[in-house]
């Protein structure tokens, strides 16, 4: 048999399990902790640490350590060449136990946001402090400044404006813009914020940055600001946020490099611990945007990065 026949048949032995095909339906729509998959399964975790290690060692989904966590989602570029999808894509929706589960999912994700939720309500007006106790803002202000295309009549997409800091900056350059953000005491914060500095070009709006409300390209420039890191699912917010780039558009993505501070996780709710370059660059390329560049600015403790990704300009019309 040939390797690929051999890498076809693990994974259909790795699957055929009724406990590993719920795994594979759940992590199919996420990535999800080990005790988040104990909690939805109500199985004791040996048991299911166990079948996700198979699983694993199937080459059907993929184990992102990140501190003292460890993330389990759908296997990209799977040695099953593709196995993984077409499994997940033909699991009975309707079936009474995948339902219950998807249930058990959305009560975890509730709790999550719920977390979240009650974070950013109790640290809105110290967010821009807490920000800096960990990078410097005017440095990384200073290059987003400078990868972002602004001026007169630019317009601009803030997603997960805070306080409005980037809106503030990018506004005092002429350029017209929206910030968006789910949390009412943030965009309390940074309407404050954008009239103390008499900035009527600039405004923020309640939204959601998986569900922006513009139904096709509508801005020259997006930026997602120490953002990504809160994120359910980071690829599908950029690829939301590419969907109203206009052509020959920019987007602008600041946040961590990878890090071992868990703090950041148990006390500040971030989801993530930084992002890689080529996971970024990948989710840039998966939304149709060309990677512009890297810039790395190291801290004490932490790195920030900002990747910028350009989106292709029209083709010429031909007569």
């Amino acid at each position: 048999m040939t390797q690929t026949l051999d890498n076809l048949l693990d994974g259909l032995r790795a699957a055929a399990e009724p406990t590993r095909l719920r795994l594979l339906a759940l992590c199919a729509q996420g990535e999800l902790t080990v005790s988040e998959l104990v909690q939805i399964l109500g199985q004791s975790q040996p048991r299911v640490s166990r079948h996700l290690k198979l699983l694993c060692d199937a080459g059907l989904l993929d184990r992102q350590p990140e501190g003292s966590w460890v993330f389990y989602r759908l296997a990209e570029g799977s040695k099953a060449n593709g196995l993984v999808r077409r499994l997940a894509d033909m699991l009975p929706a309707e079936d009474a136990q995948l339902r219950r589960d998807r249930d058990g999912l959305a009560a975890v994700r509730a709790a999550r946001a719920e977390r979240a939720a009650a974070y950013f309500e109790e640290n809105a007006k110290a967010w821009d402090r807490i920000r800096s106790l960990h990078v410097r803002d005017s440095e990384v202000e200073r290059e987003l400044s400078a990868l972002v295309p602004a001026g007169d009549g630019t317009e601009i997409l803030d997603i997960g404006t805070g306080t409005g800091r980037i809106l503030e900056l990018l506004g005092a350059r002429g350029v017209r813009g929206v910030g968006i953000d789910q949390s009412p005491s943030m965009l309390r914060i940074a309407r404050a914020n954008l009239a103390r500095a008499g900035l009527a070009n600039v405004h923020v709006r309640q939204g959601d940055m998986y569900r922006l409300p513009w139904e096709g390209p509508a801005f020259d420039a997006v930026t997602v600001h120490q953002v990504l890191h809160f994120a359910e699912d980071p690829a599908l917010a950029i690829a939301e946020a590419a969907r109203v780039l206009k052509p020959g558009g920019r987007i602008v993505i600041a946040d961590f490099a990878p890090h071992e501070l868990d703090a950041l996780r148990t006390e500040h709710a971030h989801r993530r611990l930084g992002f890689s370059d080529g996971e970024v660059q990948g989710w840039l390329r998966a939304a149709g945007l060309k990677p512009a560049q890297t810039v790395a600015l190291p801290g004490e403790k932490l790195t920030v990065c900002l990747w910028a990704g350009d989106k292709p300009p029209h083709s010429p019309t031909t007569h």
